[in-house]
């Protein structure tokens, strides 16, 4: 049943995918981010549904008239330089003939960010960007939320097979990031009992990935809390609910969890631990002896061998710093630091700018909790190999494209604002100063004419001409 009511659905959005390419996107991240194909049992489960997706978007970005225009701004060239790089060092991997097909994979996350660069210019399509990605990572915060409190964290919540998030770590990470993004759409909510809704889903979002019992996202939680609680006004009342959160959490969990939580103190004495560490000194000393990396495949007893400590000890790279160094050397993780960098202070201009738009409050909002789900990723992301997850991307879609909305409204108030003076023959005035043009003259009144019959241009009452000189 699945299966067909998910393949009806597709069929029947492709026209609409093909007019307007920004819902193509949509179904996109959909489809990328909730895998919901992966929750069938039939038929539908192994269809490439995202590809079919794809190839319907591109056609109609190329063919139908929707507004498109791709932003040169600072994130977007940052992005195209790491893209860029990523195939440079695809070419030259350590593994002769290695590597292509997580290379396609990549390129295809990549392209379809660019497009949804150029496609996202509208607050609706922004805040649609939102929802799906709440929707797509909510839902399974909202069902391993409750499968959590259900049995006591005893087991882990995982996510979908075959995807970025499959694995209980990784799951609870993007839930980590989807909380400040459930804030925001909770604040646009005018319905009460929605507004609850959305405070119990960030809930079970928080319960979930505690429920995973994964380190990293206790760290990411605990830098989240720390930044909210140093950008909050007040800092006591934020404080304190953050407190009774952690209690309660730390109250519900089994001993189990506390026992594994611990070993983020004892890390010496966790296996799992150091071999991540093992794994982190391979890509360094990897990527000081190969100035373009490794490639993408670089995690097997070759590699190994040659450049970790322990050889034998073979790890996937366990964090998205070291994995970028590793495959790409030490100009792909600068190009790859560059893009948060960049985002981030292009989130931090856009809610400077809107602060003195009271129609772009929505805007310094949502760019507030897009900091917060970066420093979630920037923290959690140390300790688990997502580099090419599709979300932060999409991130940085939703900042670019408020950016320029916010851009270009602080432009227009600032030309309404603008000084206004007139203008004369010989004086054009400033490019960047509104001019008024002269005004035709007043006709002059009956009986002032001046020099060759021509109406007299004066100023206040004309004066009496005599008719005959004295």
């Amino acid at each position: 049943m699945r299966d067909i009511a998910l393949c009806i659905f597709f069929v029947i959005a492709l026209p609409f995918m093909f007019k307007r390419p920004s819902l193509g996107i949509l179904m996109w991240i959909w489809l990328s981010l909730m895998n919901p194909h992966r929750l069938s049992f039939g038929f539908a489960y192994d269809l490439n549904f995202a590809a079919v997706a794809a190839i319907v978007t591109l056609l109609g970005l190329f063919m139908t008239k929707e507004k498109r225009n791709l932003p040169l701004t600072a994130p977007v060239i940052a992005l195209a330089l790491f893209t860029l790089w990523m195939c440079v060092t695809s070419l030259v991997p350590i593994n002769p003939g290695s590597g292509y097909w997580m290379w396609s994979k990549v390129m295809k996350i990549m392209l379809m960010t660019f497009v949804a660069f150029a496609v996202i210019q509208e607050r609706k399509q922004i805040d649609w960007v939102v929802w799906v990605i709440v929707f797509s990572i909510g839902f399974f915060g909202f069902k391993g939320g409750i499968f959590t409190i259900i049995y006591g964290g005893t087991f882990l919540v995982w996510g979908p097979p075959s995807s970025f998030i499959e694995g209980n770590n990784e799951l609870a990470l993007a839930l980590v990031m989807t909380i400040p993004l459930i804030r925001y759409v909770q604040l646009q909510m005018t319905k009460p009992w929605l507004r609850w809704f959305m405070v119990s889903l960030m809930v079970l979002c928080a319960v979930s990935a505690i429920g995973s019992h994964s380190r990293g996202a206790l760290l990411a939680i605990a830098a989240m809390g720390v930044f909210l609680w140093f950008k909050s006004r007040n800092k006591f009342g934020v404080g304190l609910m953050l407190g009774v959160v952690a209690v309660a959490t730390i109250a519900l969990m089994p001993s189990e969890w506390m026992d594994r939580m611990q070993t983020i103190e004892t890390y010496q004495e966790d296996q799992s631990a150091m071999g991540r560490i093992n794994a982190w000194n391979m890509a360094f000393n990897l990527a000081k002896a190969n100035f373009f990396g490794g490639g993408f495949e670089i995690y097997d007893a070759n590699i190994f061998g040659r450049y970790a400590p322990n050889p034998l000890d073979i790890h996937a790279a366990h964090s998205i710093y070291f994995q970028i160094l590793g495959e790409h050397g030490f100009v792909g993780l600068f190009l790859f630091l560059s893009i948060g960098a960049f985002t981030w202070f292009a989130a931090g201009e856009t809610k400077r700018k809107a602060r003195g738009l009271p129609e772009f409050a929505w805007a310094g909002l949502l760019m507030d909790m897009v900091k917060v789900s970066m420093v979630g990723f920037a923290v959690g992301g140390a300790f688990l190999s997502l580099a090419y997850f599709d979300m932060p991307y999409y991130v940085t879609v939703i900042v670019v494209a408020t950016r320029q909305l916010v851009i270009a409204a602080a432009a227009r108030a600032a030309q309404a604002a603008a000084p206004r003076r007139r203008a004369n023959a010989f004086d054009l005035g400033r490019a960047d100063e509104p001019v008024v043009a002269p005004q035709a003259p007043e006709p002059a009144a009956a009986g002032a004419r001046g020099w060759r019959g021509q109406e007299a241009f004066v100023r206040g009452p004309v004066a009496k001409v005599p008719s005959r000189l004295p």
